[in-house]
């Protein structure tokens, strides 16, 4: 048809839909990337296409849909954070990823203080995005409730409480937590402490309560002098390890519910005089390239990270489009073990 459709005029979608013998939403769904089509499906919608010519009027379909063709990635975190510790980047080159064979744009956004987060406000309130990826949240964030207030489709990584009621993509931070925890037993080691996440964070309560349950189900009865809190930064690993080796000096093992504390750790071990892992075995959780770039190189629960930034894209493109999506995904951790332990 030379790209005319009935009439002399542009090919429309509809005429799409009929030529590969689907509905007009199939269509819709083959050429904004959904991956909630069949390959046969999704050959026949592209034949279609060829064949009249159809192209895409994105800035007429944006305008009738209300739509901006952008997505924020915000963060909630400061700058320093962002910046010092590996999980952003890899979540943000998994939601790159899954945009690259897109027209959707991504905004970057950092909100760790009270004065980014009222500029985000007004940002959002300006319907300037047509979702929101939100990483990192804490217990008592109101950016969750803004958005829903808002009405703009959003994600979210990692759960805020186990009735999390947003969409989320998580990791199973709980089984990643008590793996580690029988592998230090495993090893013969019974002085087992551990470092906290932030408390008002949902996963690292979920690794503290893996640490408590695999203790537990082995006959060992959780000592509270063994838990000190950390914050995920170097500095508070070193804290809460010199706080550990003051209460528990005899100490034979440490996981860590990051690796960038398992970096302060391990640095406050060497000031001690005490040999990884000869006297202390330790353990970290991410796998992020600080695990492979420490000597010894660190043992660490793999979080499937880039995986969770490129599902949670994925999650949101569907909400946008109006599709229903899953609400919750849960991928699977695995420990890498190496010399540390």
């Amino acid at each position: 048809m030379n790209g005319q459709g009935r009439g002399g005029g542009r090919p429309t979608l509809e005429e799409v839909a009929a030529r590969a013998g689907v509905g007009r939403g199939t269509v819709s769904r083959v050429i904004n990337g959904s991956s909630k089509v069949s390959e046969h499906t999704r050959a026949a919608v592209e034949a279609a296409v060829a064949e009249l010519g159809y192209v895409p009027n994105r800035a007429a379909r944006a305008l009738a849909a209300n739509r901006t063709d952008a997505i924020a990635l915000v963060i909630p975190e400061p700058e320093a954070r962002f910046f010092a510790e590996p999980y952003f980047s890899d979540v943000v080159r998994g939601v790159g990823a899954a945009l690259a064979e897109t027209d959707v744009q991504l905004v970057l956004t950092l909100a760790g203080s009270d004065r980014e987060r009222r500029r985000l406000s007004q940002y959002l309130s300006g319907h300037r995005v047509d979702g929101v990826l939100l990483v990192s949240v804490h217990a008592g964030d109101p950016l969750p409730e803004l958005l829903a207030e808002l009405g703009i489709p959003t994600v979210i990584s990692g759960r805020r409480s186990a009735a999390e009621t947003l969409p989320c993509v998580d990791s199973d931070n709980l089984a990643g937590a008590a793996e580690a925890v029988r592998h230090l037993l495993g090893r013969g080691r019974r002085a087992i402490a551990t470092i906290t996440g932030p408390p008002d964070v949902y996963g690292a309560q979920c690794r503290l309560d893996g640490y408590r349950q695999a203790l537990e189900a082995a006959g060992h009865p959780v000592d509270e002098q063994l838990v000190a809190a950390g914050d995920f930064t170097e500095e508070g690993g070193r804290r809460a390890m010199r706080e550990l080796l003051e209460r528990r000096p005899a100490l034979d093992a440490v996981f860590a519910a990051s690796d960038v504390m398992a970096a302060g750790a391990r640095r406050e071990l060497r000031a001690a005089g005490r040999r990884i892992p000869q006297d202390v075995a330790l353990v970290g959780f991410d796998d992020s390239v600080v695990a492979r770039h420490m000597d010894p190189p660190l043992t660490s629960v793999r979080q499937p990270i880039e995986e969770m930034g490129r599902t949670m894209a994925r999650v949101l493109l569907e909400r946008i489009a109006g599709e229903p999506g899953e609400a919750t995904v849960v991928l699977p951790n695995r420990l890498v073990v190496r010399e540390s332990s």
